[in-house]
């Protein structure tokens, strides 16, 4: 038996989303005449309150193409120093966009309209024009913190004065709505655009959707033809996003319940440090606030711990020298977590 804990995005279709899948109605895309593909993309920019919305093969697209909507090359975009978009996409902002990327340090990915107003500078010819202003929410290296909405609004204000851009990767920004109870439109009001996801923890087998104003996604449809993301019958896949976007978003709540589970097992554990004294992108238990859960081995390398752990059938990321990632998904049941902390408990005694 297997227990999948490296990412929430090794989910795979349900049954029931496997026969919508199978029956989907499909068309051409490229021409607007997918039914499921625009059925899809319907649902995803009224549960957000947007104007529209485009359906695109990966995430990592939808927040690369937003990015290209909202800048000209040479411009600079401010990110939080650990974001997805700057950490795990590939150089894409320079290669694609040719921005600029300028970083704030945050607090496990979380910073302030007064952080971000420190970073601002005034006009001048030296420096990259700033356009836009990137969130995450909830956030990956963070542990799966969430950004509180107060905040989000007080940054909107402050980029809304400066005549900046604001933009969301929302990856996991259904596990942040079921999280607080906030609704996924007051959550996504302050934006210009949203990245969301559905192949993480709702399950689907493929897609996001970048979520906007009409303008917003009419230009973003040019950026998806040319990155390569425009698609045919794409309905097929897309019946997935929708049955999941329909069936799977409240269940997110299991998957925070068991990585507290998974949390409060690991720390009685000795030789794993979970906490602030211990490692900086470490989050004690009371603080897991979704479905990620980081923790630190203190005397064996990170790498060493996941391969033995890979040998008896528990799989974790090492993210760091000596710090380990374990994520819960709707492919991993509460007796399964449950079972973790003794079997990392016998690793680490060996």
């Amino acid at each position: 038996m297997i227990i999948d804990l490296r990412s929430d995005t090794i989910t795979k279709p349900t049954p029931a989303m496997r026969e919508a899948m199978a029956n989907a109605e499909v068309g051409d895309d490229i021409f607007g005449e997918d039914p499921t593909v625009n059925a899809v993309e319907t649902y995803v920019a009224e549960l957000l309150g947007k104007e529209a919305a485009v359906y695109m093969p990966s995430g990592t697209m939808t927040n690369q193409v937003a990015l290209r909507v909202h800048t000209e090359p040479g411009d600079e975009i401010i990110l939080e120093s650990e974001a997805h978009i700057y950490y795990y996409e590939g150089g894409a902002p320079a290669a694609l966009s040719g921005a600029m990327c300028r970083l704030i340090k945050g607090d496990k990915g979380i910073f302030t309209a007064t952080d971000l107003e420190s970073e601002l500078r005034p006009e001048d010819p030296h420096f990259p024009t700033t356009k836009l202003v990137c969130l995450e929410n909830t956030h990956n290296r963070g542990g799966g913190r969430i950004f509180p909405l107060s905040e989000i609004e007080a940054i909107a204000r402050l980029c809304q004065s400066h005549h900046l851009k604001l933009h969301l990767d929302g990856a996991r920004f259904w596990n942040a709505c079921v999280a607080t109870g906030i609704s996924e439109a007051d959550y996504a009001k302050p934006f210009d655009s949203v990245s969301v996801c559905f192949s993480k923890g709702l399950g689907a087998p493929v897609g996001s959707a970048l979520v906007g104003s009409q303008e917003t996604i009419t230009r973003a449809r040019r950026f998806r033809k040319m990155f390569g993301g425009g698609m045919r019958q794409a309905g097929i896949i897309a019946a997935g996003a929708l049955y999941a976007l329909k069936n799977h978003r409240e269940r997110l709540l299991e998957d925070h319940i068991n990585a507290k589970i998974l949390a409060k097992g690991l720390q009685s554990i000795e030789g794993i440090a979970i906490g602030e004294a211990a490692a900086p992108w470490a989050i004690a238990p009371e603080n897991v606030q979704t479905n990620i859960v980081i923790f630190k081995i203190k005397d064996i390398p990170a790498r060493v711990l996941a391969r033995r752990l890979q040998e008896i059938g528990v799989l974790v990321l090492a993210t760091g020298s000596h710090s380990l990632r374990a994520v819960t998904s709707l492919m991993v049941t509460q007796e399964q977590i449950e079972q973790v902390p003794e079997l990392v408990k016998s690793v680490i005694s060996q």
